[in-house]
């Protein structure tokens, strides 16, 4: 016998869990979709002279790579940005820019699995590629609030900065030949604490006061208006720069529309792929802050430039699916409650009356509602714990004279409450009335 075990970082997703995965992907792709985003697909496996050197270092280590059935060097894709760059590349002339696409799908990396985090897991992008504006940044900005406020969650804030401030600060301070490694360093801040940052940040410098100017930008005062803030981190940059001034439409057009109470601007959030360029952002729970962010991206002009000559400038997001998911699951959400695999279950009475059984559920699914026939001959007790398993709400029970007369005994499992002799179109009234 083979032991069925799974690969550690890998996991089986039983019913119960791809109900509640399926109805999170469908009110996400609802709401790109009211957006005017389309969805895209690319292969799982990309050569691996694609996916790697764009994310940095350590993502580099985490990508699975091996030689395929043919000798070639071949990567599972460890993020959605890096093969869509590829994508736009090769599908150019059949795209009206500027493109907006979504793709929800699997993606791999070789990390160490914790809570809400594994080595397989879906990520949902969502991006606009072929202009570089503020306007697509707070489109994207936006999508983000719009999609994470459509799952029911409300308390959440989005922490914006913006790389090519942080870099000009850089320059300031004669460090941006060690940008790379300092951002990366930065983006570790919440994993490792401030201490042990500005030991690594003193490290790759190798100036005590160079370290220390450092953790005063990513610390600079928070104020409840961005734009002061914006303020104090162009002072220490040197002076007003292009980035802040970006960074102020940003956040004009994000009060303009009614929704910056959610943003901030955090200056210690870097993102720790390499090929960000402008702003960038991750999202926190304010119930549920040691989860760490479930919504993050950012802006990355130079990333396609290495499939095409074509400037395609981008922007876009990332929502961590399974991190997600672990959130509604903590926080008890109303979407984790509705896992039935259907909504009435047609119990089986008696064999000779299969044909009135399927048709009376062909009847009850045209109308919308999920209905299950229940296959087996076994006693009624089976048949309960069948929806029970199932989390099935409502039973349908037929008498003789039910049968005669074409309706049927609607029962609430939970409550064992009957409503005899209803119709099919009172069934239907009852069952949505009550979802």
């Amino acid at each position: 016998m083979i032991q069925p075990k799974v690969l550690k970082g890998f996991r089986d997703s039983v019913p119960s869990q791809e109900i509640i995965k399926k109805q999170v992907i469908s009110t996400l792709e609802r709401d790109f979709s009211l957006h005017g985003f389309v969805p895209i697909d690319t292969p799982v496996l990309e050569y691996t002279e694609v996916l790697l050197g764009k994310g940095g270092g350590e993502t580099d280590k985490q990508i699975f790579h091996f030689a395929d059935n043919g000798g070639r060097d071949v990567a599972l894709r460890f993020d959605l940005t890096v093969p869509f760059a590829r994508f736009m590349a090769g599908h150019l002339n059949e795209l009206a820019l500027p493109f907006k696409r979504f793709h929800i799908a699997k993606v791999w990396r070789g990390e160490n699995p914790q809570k809400g985090r594994f080595r397989e897991f879906f990520q949902c992008d969502f991006d606009i590629v072929g202009i570089d504006s503020a306007y697509a940044d707070v489109e994207i900005l936006t999508m983000m609030h719009s999609a994470l406020s459509s799952l029911g969650l409300h308390r959440f804030s989005i922490r914006v900065a913006h790389r090519g401030l942080f870099n000009a600060f850089l320059s300031h301070i004669g460090c941006l030949g060690q940008s790379v490694e300092i951002l990366r360093t930065v983006d570790k801040l919440r994993k490792v604490g401030a201490a042990q940052v500005e030991i690594q940040l003193q490290e790759i410098t190798k100036s005590h006061d160079a370290a220390s100017a450092i953790l005063a930008y990513i610390n600079a005062e928070s104020s409840d208006d961005p734009l002061k803030t914006l303020s104090v981190l162009s002072n220490l940059a040197g002076d007003e720069q292009e980035h802040t001034h970006r960074m102020r439409t940003i956040f004009s057009m994000l009060g303009q529309l009614g929704i910056a109470e959610r943003f901030s601007i955090d200056p210690s959030i870097t993102r720790g792929l390499d090929y960000y360029t402008g702003v960038v952002y991750e999202t926190f729970l304010d119930d549920l802050p040691e989860i760490g962010s479930i919504c993050s991206g950012g802006r990355y002009n130079d990333l396609a430039s290495l499939y095409t000559k074509e400037h395609l400038p981008g922007v876009g997001s990332s929502i961590g699916l399974d991190r997600l998911l672990a959130a509604l699951e903590e926080l008890d959400s109303p979407l984790i409650q509705d896992v039935a695999s259907s909504d009435v279950i047609i119990l089986n009475q008696n064999e000779n009356h299969r044909y009135h059984y399927h048709r009376f559920a062909a009847q009850l699914r045209e109308s919308g509602v999920r209905c299950d026939v229940y296959l087996a001959d076994k006693k009624q007790v089976a048949q309960f714990k069948y929806a029970e398993q199932n989390r099935i709400p409502y039973a349908i029970l037929f008498n003789e004279e039910d049968l005669l007369r074409g309706t049927c005994t609607l029962r609430h499992l939970a409550t064992r409450n009957d409503l005899p002799a209803l119709t099919l179109s009172q069934v239907v009234e009852n069952i949505e009335r009550n979802r």
